[in-house]
């Protein structure tokens, strides 16, 4: 006979909201402390009015100012998880792995094979392990995402207020991210740009893919040659809009799919790329032009390539 694990209790909470915190709606403050608390519970003690605010009653979408006292009622919750444990040597790639980092912002050259947070079957991504290797740290969220298997510069945000700044910069456009690939073929250096509509697909497998598709969402991408070889190119890649694998599927519709790509490519030129050398998607994110949340000074932060791919373009020349 089994017995349920009891959930433990939690006293009335009473919490100050520093400048951290403010800016955000109460059901989002209240999930995000509350660990594995239902949906359902957040709203009903909302509804029922067991949340105040400086002792009033609050709906749903107040957002919350600094200087704010919030009442958070006795509940009955359940075991947070531990923490996922960072390795020795994760932790010092990411460290070295630091391209800029002032108070408000840490840019970090993601490796490749490394998700930008965990889900899906995945229990350690680069955001988790950033929060385990700075306890102290109150905020640290993602500004943006890259795939798993691309590499490079991705910002995260150390206070709420820049992130707020920086998604509504991506809004506007106002952030330039220039990646570079490596494509099969020689790509036209008259070829200054793709726009194609991108379409989210499901296969009967469940697998996800992105199609070029006419009742698809608007998508284009401006391209430079940076060096061309025998039986493939180098070129930067600078998204105009933010599609779900956008360039990927961009070159793959120029008829010059990105080496080492696993769903849009070629697989007999990654064959031959992997004994050049290059055993993963050589998409990379090389620069990052961004305006600095608080002083508004424009900065360029550039990711230096992973090792293994310097040397393959080395023997390419």
């Amino acid at each position: 006979m089994t017995t349920e694990a009891k959930q433990p209790s939690t006293g009335v909470q009473w919490v100050d909201i520093d400048e951290h915190q403010a800016g955000q709606r109460i059901d989002n403050f209240l999930m995000t402390r509350l660990k594995g608390a239902p949906k359902t519970l957040i709203y009903r003690i909302l509804r029922k009015g067991e949340v105040r605010v400086n002792k009033g009653r609050v709906k749903a979408p107040y957002r919350l100012q600094a200087g704010d006292k919030v009442r958070i009622p006795p509940l009955r919750l359940p075991e947070e998880k531990a923490p996922p444990k960072v390795s020795e040597g994760l932790s010092s790639r990411l460290e070295d792995a630091i391209l800029f980092e002032n108070d408000q912002l840490l840019v970090v050259n993601k490796p490749s094979g490394l998700a930008v947070h965990g889900g899906s079957g995945i229990n350690l991504g680069l955001i988790e392990a950033l929060r385990v290797m700075r306890p102290q740290a109150k905020f640290l969220e993602l500004v943006h995402r890259l795939d798993r298997d691309t590499s490079g510069a991705v910002m995260v945000a150390k206070k709420r207020s820049a992130l707020k700044a920086l998604h509504e910069d991506l809004r506007q456009n106002r952030v330039d991210k220039i990646y570079h690939a490596l494509v099969v073929g020689r790509w036209s250096k008259r070829r200054v740009k793709v726009e194609a509509p991108l379409k989210k697909n499901e296969l009967k497998s469940g697998e996800r893919v992105v199609r070029v598709d006419a009742d698809g969402k608007a998508s284009l991408t401006q391209f430079r040659v940076l060096q061309q070889f025998e039986h493939c190119s180098l070129v930067e890649a600078k998204p105009i809009t933010g599609r779900t694998h956008q360039i990927r599927v961009h070159t793959q519709y120029a008829g010059h799919p990105i080496i080492g790509d696993p769903k849009y490519g070629d697989e007999q030129a990654n064959r031959e790329m992997r004994e050049q050398g290059v055993k993963r998607l050589f998409l990379h994110a090389a620069e990052l032009r961004v305006r600095l949340p608080g002083t508004g000074e424009r900065i360029i932060v550039k990711a230096p390539l992973e090792a293994p791919l310097q040397q393959a373009l080395a023997r390419l020349r």
